[in-house]
């Protein structure tokens, strides 16, 4: 049990302290654990709205289709879940006073998305039963940085918004981006429950998207780092 427990949350940890290594100013232990509890307290809500338009949507189960994954990525799991994420990190950063510069909106976002994951990847390993070594590496490999970098996403135009251009486009970015990104994510994931054909294929078609949307992410990290070197902040 212990093993599991680790195995579901050392990927998120990680990933949680690679940024806030990355932190040019790194922010206080005590705004970081409320960005972390965030994440983990809107589970249940947004695992309850899920609940609900899934009910909407599909009636009579689950989808069957390819189209019907595809909504069913976008509208009962990308939309609400980012969402969520967004006030979350909304609510953290309000009357934050150490939300001062423009990494530190990445540095929450991330905290708020991988608390989230966090507790979504313990509750997918421990339902997996005997296979749940196979579950925790394939989530640690996809899943986890999937999370990881929608919440980059979702921070750099947070700060942006905040800190550049205060515009309406920017604030649609800031949800409009990581649900693009999460909706594409799930609907490659989803594709196989419904097409034995492409069952195969979408997981090679996953750990390439995967790799692409890490390097976007990454690049929207040092877009804000090199900002703080130039005097930006």
């Amino acid at each position: 049990m212990y093993l599991m427990l680790i195995a579901a949350l050392l990927p998120a940890v990680l990933l949680g302290i690679y940024i806030w290594k990355k932190d040019p100013q790194p922010e206080p232990g005590k705004w970081i654990f409320r960005a972390v509890l965030a994440g983990v307290l809107i589970c249940v809500p947004v695992a309850l709205v899920e609940q609900q338009i899934m009910h909407v949507l599909f009636p009579s189960g689950g989808p069957t289709t390819l189209f019907g994954t595809t909504i069913e990525a976008f509208l009962v799991a990308a939309l609400p879940e980012e969402t969520a994420k967004l006030l979350a990190l909304w609510l953290v950063l309000r009357k934050n006073p150490y939300f001062d510069e423009r990494f530190d909106g990445i540095v929450y976002a991330v905290c708020v998305g991988l608390g989230f994951a966090a507790i979504e990847n313990v509750f997918y390993v421990f339902q997996s039963g005997e296979g749940w070594i196979t579950v925790a590496a394939m989530r640690a490999l996809l899943a986890v940085p999937g999370h990881y970098a929608f919440a980059i996403m979702m921070g750099y135009y947070f700060s942006v918004f905040h800190f550049i251009k205060h515009t309406p486009g920017y604030a649609v970015k800031t949800l409009l981006v990581p649900v693009m990104a999460h909706g594409v994510y799930d609907s490659i994931a989803m594709s196989g429950s419904v097409d034995p054909v492409a069952a195969g294929l979408s997981t090679l078609v996953l750990f390439y998207f995967c790799f692409k949307l890490q390097k976007a992410a990454q690049q929207k990290v040092y877009a804000l780092r090199d900002d703080y070197k130039a005097g930006l902040a």
